[in-house]
């Protein structure tokens, strides 16, 4: 699904979309799980990538910061389980990381998106993060974005709720 294809994208304010994935470790994810926490859930392209990885590991390096604060924080991206728990095996990641293979909560969360490389459009996922309260509502919304500086902006904004 296109970004135009969305009726309208998700902002601060929204209900957050409800969510259910397989998470590594064997494990499952689900909003209801959540539900009555506030909880990061970002977005990512793939598994032992270079941004990625960065991104990763300073999503785990603020963990304990995120937890002082009863923020949990989630990647998804598309890659299987294996991929996931290879990731966090290799990188040392203490976050949870979402197995969304066919797309279908990046798709409710508009982060699956067409891109655009050497002029070949593909669809792929965008690198974008939600920050969602305890009530279920999305506090905010980073779209493209960049790994420097982030991981601060998100727990800065998560210190605010």
């Amino acid at each position: 699904m296109s970004k135009s294809d969305a009726t309208q994208e998700l902002k601060a304010g929204d209900r957050a979309p409800a969510f259910k994935m397989p998470s590594d470790g064997g494990g499952q994810i689900t909003s209801a799980s959540l539900k009555g926490k506030p909880y990061v859930l970002y977005f990512y392209p793939k598994d032992d990538t270079s941004g990625c990885t960065k991104e990763a590991i300073a999503f785990s390096a603020a963990k304990k910061r995120f937890d002082a604060l009863g923020v949990t924080v989630i990647g998804v991206s598309k890659d299987s389980v294996a991929s996931h728990d290879r990731f966090k095996s290799k990188h040392k990641l203490t976050i949870t990381l979402a197995s969304d293979p066919e797309t279908a909560t990046a798709a409710l969360y508009g982060t699956w998106v067409e891109k655009s490389l050497y002029g070949r459009k593909y669809m792929g996922m965008e690198r974008a993060t939600f920050l969602i309260g305890a009530d279920g509502k999305i506090v905010r919304v980073w779209r493209k974005v960049k790994v420097p500086g982030h991981i601060e902006e998100v727990l800065a904004a998560a210190k605010a709720l």
